[in-house]
């Protein structure tokens, strides 16, 4: 009974999310000034992608969302986060982390109401199996962390490594990277980036 609740409570916060994508997204091109056609023409997406998200009639991927969003320029976190009077908080409690990541992946952001972020701090959680994938991530920045359970294998450039609880990294972002969780355990990291391109 309460396996079938939270089913029922996820499938509902799962369509708010995409409900809330599509108001966004229309609301921030209006806000900067851009058609749906040159928005479309920026972020090298066809201009039908662009109405089907406003009409919710599709859910985008992140990488698809984060593809839209680079037309704008606007990070995902900022994206999803975005409130302009929320500048003066400065402690966060658990449950108010806001979660951009999805499926066996979870990437809760600190500081989810600052405009005009300098940094993203994240609190990453791999599921065991979970994977950025197969093609690796690349953007401008830097980025470190610290892994604080289970173990996590990092690929950077032509370097990769298994690290464990306590071990550390710091990388330039723009080298191709991957995030993969081949044990059977969570695998938590705290991590930061600048400039926030997440």
């Amino acid at each position: 009974m309460a396996k079938k609740r939270s089913a029922g409570r996820q499938k509902k916060d799962e369509r708010v999310v995409a409900e809330d994508i599509g108001a966004r997204l229309q609301a921030i091109r209006t806000m900067v000034g851009l058609s749906q056609r040159e928005l479309a023409k920026r972020a090298g997406v066809t201009n039908g992608m662009i109405s089907l998200i406003e009409q919710n009639r599709v859910s985008p991927s992140i990488s698809s969302l984060k593809k839209v969003l680079e037309g704008i320029p606007m990070s995902l976190a900022d994206f999803f986060t975005m409130d302009l009077g929320g500048n003066g908080q400065i402690f966060y409690h658990d449950d108010d982390l806001p979660d951009l990541g999805g499926g066996r992946i979870s990437f809760r952001l600190v500081g989810f109401n600052r405009h005009n972020r300098a940094m993203s701090i994240l609190h990453e959680r791999y599921n065991p199996g979970a994977d950025t994938g197969e093609e690796m991530l690349s953007h401008a920045g830097e980025e470190g962390g610290v892994v604080v359970r289970g173990a996590i294998e990092l690929t950077v450039g032509g370097q990769k490594r298994m690290l464990g609880p306590g071990d550390a990294y710091y990388f330039e972002s723009r080298l191709p990277h991957r995030f993969r969780n081949t044990g059977d355990e969570i695998c938590e990291i705290i991590s930061a980036n600048s400039p926030p391109t997440f």
